[in-house]
Formats: structure tokens, C-alpha cells, sequence
């Protein structure tokens, strides 16, 4: 009996000292107090790295406090979904394209002439700076959404399976594919009022441009240096044309609830992850738009039309940027921006930047 109960006091006093041993062990990484999900809606391998790299970086500059966790490729839902679970607090972030039916100011992020090429763009989007930035952030806070950073893929150029395109005049007689971006199809709605020109406008979805062109139901489309090549626009096209008449700019945001509770640090830990990841991307595409353009030289049956700026400002020119600006964009600028004349400063800032960066390419 006595044996049974010293074996009893020995093992009393083994669990015991275990129990206090436990209670000096500190783990070596503290759980996340946030857990975030990144929902992508599409598949984008030139951006997957540094997205990537922006979640890293998160947990690394918040001390591990703040995990995000990567969903690519619409695993989370379409564009449209996951839109929607970003805004209801059930996805924290997500990339997106500011379509106006889900961001009524969303236009302002693609207006057309507004940017021409990566100097530009270096400008306009620039952080908390660029007027363009200030514009999308307001359109996107108005949805319940803080911007965080950009993903830019370039310039639009047109392409042309029957002649180049170096004037106006030379969309005469042709279908043009357009899609539902209003302020992009006012472009060429003016173009054929002001060249006079008969040229057709069919609405075919993105995914569809290949088969339509391969088919004969366009002839003729806008298309980016990447889509050439990836979605193979330029296996069925003659000509492209480097018009850079727009310019293609995704938003990465953070549901605004989420991101206005957050701790300052926590918040400043996620704008310096947001800016080394977004300036490795934009000189990554900035880059990647070279060995584009070559892929796309040595295609087969395609010539390159390079136009002159002066020969670009003729389109410019007759897509009547003004009116466009004062149907779609200014009702919404004045609401979200009251007694600032923000419209004016936008087009005035544009300006400046357009004949700026044209002024230093002289040089």
C-alpha cells in the first residue's frame, strides 16, 4: 500500500513539474490576429509572383500579426462575386476591374487618352498623389472599398485584319469589335461621326475576339501587347497598330470597415508591402511589354504600324474627349467632389502630363 501511494506522489510530482515547464514555453511565433482572404477573379501569371510576394510581405512588416491568404484564378467566384463578398466583409481583398455597374465612379480609372504609356501612367496613379488615384479612391470608397495598389498591363492598341490603321479614315467600311465600356465605344462613335467614316460597332465578349476574328464577324478590335501573344489576337490579325488610346489598370482594395478598424501600424505595415510590391510589378510589366512587342514582330503575316505622336493626336482629337468627359465623368466627379471643379483639374492635369512626358521623349 505504502509503495502504491509513493508511486502515486511521484507521479503527482512529474505531472506537476511538466505542467510548470509548459507554462515557461513561449511558442515562437504568435497566432495571426488577422486571417484575410485575396481573392483574384481571373488568371493572371505575370502578376501571381508579386501578389504573392504582397502577402509575404504583410505578415512579414505586421510581425506576423496579419496572415493573408492567396486565392487565384476565380477559386473565391467571377469578378462580380467576388466584388461583392469584398464589399459584405466576407472576402477582405480582391482584385478588380471598376466596372460602373459596381463602381459608379469607376470610369475615371480608364478614361481614354488619359494615359498613353508607363511615364505617364508613373504620374497619374502615383499613391495618394496621382489624380488618378485620388479620383478611383473616392469612386472606390463610395462602394465601401479602400484602394491599396495597382496592377497596370499597358496601352490598347487597334488591330486590323484588312489594312493598317494610321488615320481615321482607314476604319472606313470595317466591323469594329467594342465591348461594354462606354466611355471606350463613345471613342469610336465620335471617330465615325467627326472622319465620316461607315464603320460598324458589334459587342462581342473578350473571350469570344479570337473565333469572331478567325470567323469573319469583326475585322477589326482593340487589343493589348500581352493579349497578342497569351489570348493569340495575333495569330488573326495583319496589323496592329500602337495607338495607346487607353490604358489598362486593375485595382487590388480592402473592404473599407476592415481596413478603418485596423491599428495605424498594421495599416502603415500593408502600404509598404502595397508599395514594393506594386513598383517590382509595374517595372515587371513595364519590361514584359518589350518582349511582347517582339513576340508579337515576329509573328508570322503581321506588321507593326508605329504611329507618330502627331499621327495618335489625330485620334485624339476626333474622339472628342471633352463631350465624353462632361457625359460620363462629370456628373459623378461633382457629387463625389462638391465645389472643387474636379473635372477641371483632371483634364488640366492630364494635359500637363501628356505634353511633359512627349516634351521629354524630344529630348
Amino acid at each position: 500500500m505504502q509503495k502504491v501511494m509513493c508511486g502515486k506522489k511521484v507521479l503527482g510530482l512529474l505531472l506537476l513539474s511538466l505542467f510548470m515547464v509548459s507554462l515557461c514555453i513561449v511558442p515562437s511565433e504568435a497566432a495571426p490576429q488577422y486571417r484575410w482572404k485575396l481573392g483574384i477573379p481571373w488568371s493572371r501569371p505575370a502578376v501571381d509572383e508579386n501578389l504573392k510576394l504582397f502577402c509575404q510581405l504583410v505578415e512579414e512588416y505586421s510581425g506576423g500579426k496579419i496572415e493573408v491568404r492567396y486565392y487565384p484564378d476565380g477559386q473565391l467566384g467571377t469578378h462580380d462575386e467576388t466584388f461583392h463578398g469584398v464589399r459584405r466583409g466576407d472576402i477582405t481583398m480582391g482584385l478588380f476591374s471598376p466596372y460602373v455597374n459596381l463602381v459608379p465612379g469607376g470610369m475615371i480609372n480608364w478614361m481614354p487618352w488619359s494615359t498613353e504609356n508607363w511615364d505617364a501612367a508613373a504620374i497619374l496613379y502615383e499613391h495618394d498623389k496621382g489624380i488618378i488615384w485620388k479620383a478611383t479612391e473616392a469612386a472606390y470608397n463610395e462602394v465601401g472599398m479602400h484602394q491599396v495598389l495597382n496592377i497596370m498591363y499597358g496601352s490598347y492598341g487597334v488591330g486590323s485584319k484588312v489594312r493598317p490603321i494610321r488615320t481615321p479614315k482607314d476604319f472606313d467600311g470595317l466591323r469594329f469589335r467594342v465591348s461594354a465600356s462606354l466611355a471606350s465605344v463613345r471613342v469610336f462613335e465620335n471617330i465615325i461621326k467627326n472622319a465620316n467614316v461607315n464603320m460598324t460597332l458589334e459587342t462581342i465578349p473578350w473571350a469570344d475576339l479570337y473565333n469572331a476574328l478567325s470567323r469573319g464577324v469583326v475585322d477589326t478590335i482593340w487589343s493589348m501587347w500581352p493579349s497578342l501573344i497569351d489570348e493569340r489576337h495575333g495569330e488573326v490579325l495583319s496589323y496592329y497598330s500602337n495607338l495607346n488610346w487607353t490604358w489598362d489598370c486593375n485595382n487590388l482594395v480592402i473592404n473599407k470597415k476592415i481596413w478603418d478598424e485596423l491599428p495605424e501600424d498594421l495599416k502603415e505595415a500593408v502600404r509598404k508591402a502595397a508599395r514594393v510590391a506594386e513598383e517590382k510589378q509595374f517595372e515587371k510589366q513595364k519590361s514584359i511589354e518589350s518582349e511582347y512587342i517582339e513576340k508579337v514582330r515576329s509573328l508570322p503575316g503581321m506588321t507593326l504600324v508605329e504611329l507618330t505622336s502627331e499621327e495618335r493626336e489625330a485620334f485624339r482629337k476626333m474622339s472628342d474627349m471633352p463631350k465624353i468627359w462632361d457625359e460620363l465623368a462629370k456628373p459623378w466627379l461633382e457629387k463625389a467632389f462638391p465645389g472643387e471643379n474636379m473635372q477641371e483639374k483632371m483634364l488640366a492635369e492630364i494635359e500637363r502630363v501628356h505634353k511633359e512626358v512627349e516634351a521629354a521623349k524630344k529630348k
